[in-house]
């Protein structure tokens, strides 16, 4: 079977709401001392350097020339890692690697924000989470830094941005159609998300430029959204 129909057949399966990624969700994790996690929800966006919602000739278009990065966020709302209450926590990461990420065998390295107003205590278990349950998504994690986060969902109208890292705005699209036409869905979201939707990215960028080039990207469907559950 070829990449482009194994993908597709991934993309039906997620718009019917049973994605591998929900698989990861059954029941919360138990932490390295043995005592089961409780379950950690909240918003989650991602935007690629890539259109995620696409006919199959622009996607086999990118397959080999662009889709090696993307920028995600975490709104924390509820849950705990370690005893530690990860409400109200928000994080960003970026994530290269030497091949789309619709590969799983290209090797990606990442860099971690997480926001300033955070504890030290809640930020040292978010990263140890990101680090634990996201593992095979974001591969190294370089670095680890301190940044102001601005997350603002309104009626799924997204705009995120951290100062000298990266930013994301993102819509809804138009009466959910990516779940009318499932086959043009190529990827999953880098993060679990049972109940993904497919955003229109109206500008993505990266500025720091610590794990990969600045890069900026705008004017395609190329975000997911959603609650996202570890």
């Amino acid at each position: 079977m070829t990449k482009t129909r194994i993908l597709s057949a991934l993309a039906l399966i997620v718009c019917a709401g049973a994605s591998s990624s929900a698989s990861w969700t059954n029941s919360p994790p138990a932490t390295s001392s043995g005592i089961a996690a409780s379950k950690i929800t909240g918003d989650y966006i991602e935007a690629r350097t890539a259109a995620v919602f696409a006919g199959a000739c622009h996607y086999n278009g990118e397959l080999v020339t662009t889709g090696r990065d993307a920028i995600m966020a975490w709104n924390f709302q509820t849950g705990d890692w370690h005893g530690v209450s990860l409400a109200g926590v928000r994080a960003m990461a970026v994530v290269t690697s030497d091949s789309n990420l619709g590969d799983d065998s290209g090797a990606r390295s990442s860099e971690l924000v997480v926001d300033s107003r955070a504890s030290a205590g809640q930020a040292q278990a978010v990263a140890d989470l990101i680090r634990t349950r996201e593992a095979a998504q974001l591969g190294t994690i370089t670095a680890v830094r301190r940044g102001t986060i601005s997350f603002s969902d309104t009626a799924h109208y997204y705009d995120v941005a951290c100062a000298g890292f990266g930013s994301m705005t993102v819509d809804p699209m138009p009466d959910n159609e990516c779940c009318k036409q499932p086959n043009d869905v190529w990827y999953s979201p880098l993060s679990p998300v049972p109940d993904r939707k497919v955003g229109y990215t109206q500008v993505a960028s990266y500025t720091a430029g610590a794990v990969a080039e600045p890069w900026r990207r705008g004017d395609e469907n190329g975000a997911f959204y959603g609650q996202f559950e570890f």
